[in-house]
């Protein structure tokens, strides 16, 4: 059963039998405003509403306009969560989320080196030079590799803490360097 070209192209003409005298036209109103409780809602107090609710993103981003040491305690808050969170009840070793996330084969850890690449990106827009940069990539490669191997990996990655190196290396540098 197919349809004819004429009822495809025409506009405002219902496809079934039944038909609608209704009238509607751009922002014209479509009956009141009902809030969740039943109420009645004026559109003036509506309007204001959404006049009072926005978002502007380029006058308070949360990510842009931090001083040197507020994306550095970020880094070394970040590193503290990742690799020195949560203490082993009975024992005085410490692990992050590095080591539990890291149980999920590969995919856990593939999560972590992306988050701990991410750390070394910061450290190169923080000014670090190449070199320093470097061994920092080199430690995110041995977490990484290493952190691949089942249950032996995750032991490493605890024992390890290459975003805690990595964060200490890039403070004890911006000391030396001054302010």
């Amino acid at each position: 059963m197919t349809m004819p070209d004429d009822e495809i192209s025409v506009r405002g003409r219902p496809r079934s039998g039944n038909t609608s005298r209704a009238t509607f036209s751009g922002r014209e109103a479509r009956g009141p405003i009902i809030d969740q409780e039943g109420h009645e809602i004026a559109p003036e107090t509506l309007e204001q509403g959404f006049r009072e609710f926005g978002f502007e993103f380029g006058k308070a981003n949360p990510f842009g306009n931090l001083t040197r040491e507020q994306r550095l305690a970020r880094l070394e808050a970040l590193a503290k969560l990742l690799d020195i969170a949560f203490v082993l009840p009975g024992t005085n070793i410490r692990y992050g989320i590095d080591g539990l996330i890291g149980l999920i084969p590969v995919v856990g850890d593939i999560i972590t080196t992306a988050i701990s690449l991410w750390l070394v990106r910061e450290a190169r827009a923080l000014g670090a030079p190449w070199y320093l940069t470097a061994r920092m990539l080199g430690n995110v490669a041995v977490d990484g590799v290493v952190g691949m191997v089942p249950f032996a990996g995750d032991a490493f990655d605890v024992m390890f803490r290459a975003n805690m190196r990595n964060v200490r290396l890039l403070r004890r540098w911006l000391d030396k360097q001054g302010r």
